[in-house]
């Protein structure tokens, strides 16, 4: 009986671990996907990093108490499945969402953000946000606009000149 005991204390420690050293966790329901599509959800997370677990509710609320995240605790009620990402926070959220757009199945519950619980909403709403290439693209062309137009001003004034010179 004591080593089901300590087995399940380990798990829990693992599990702890891993809500605290994770940048984004996304819990989710998958009640109603086939294996197929659980297999490939599983296939999309994992060769994006994302860690993809099912666990006892029971030891995951024991988990988040240690780890000082009881605030998901309400949404793990009926079979959930739980996405770990240690590197990049948008990653997990993206592939999932962009899952249950497509499999009507899949419900996100909720997450928990750089150490910070979140609502289904904030995690959808962090998944619609473009990636960091597209990101970092809006904000290059934000700053050439004020040189280019300023080329172009500059060379209708020589053009201008030109023709006054002429």
């Amino acid at each position: 009986m004591s080593s089901v005991i300590e087995t399940k204390k380990v798990q829990v420690q693992e599990i702890a671990e891993k809500f605290q050293t994770a940048s984004s966790v996304v819990v989710v329901d998958y009640r109603g996907l086939t294996v197929a599509q659980v297999t490939e959800l599983r296939k999309q997370l994992r060769e994006a990093g994302v860690e993809f677990k099912v666990y006892k509710n029971t030891l995951t609320r024991r988990a988040t108490e240690i780890a000082g995240l009881e605030g998901i605790n309400a949404v793990l009620t009926g079979p959930n499945a739980i996405a770990f990402s240690k590197e990049d926070v948008v990653a997990p959220a993206k592939i999932i969402n962009d899952f249950a757009k497509k499999n009507d199945a899949l419900e996100i519950k909720a997450g928990i953000i750089e150490g910070n619980v979140s609502t289904a909403e904030d995690v959808k709403a962090l998944a619609e946000l473009p990636s960091r290439e597209g990101l970092l693209s809006m904000l290059l062309s934000v700053l050439q606009a004020p040189i280019r137009n300023f080329a172009l001003a500059t060379k209708a004034v020589a053009e201008q000149k030109e023709e006054q010179g002429a």
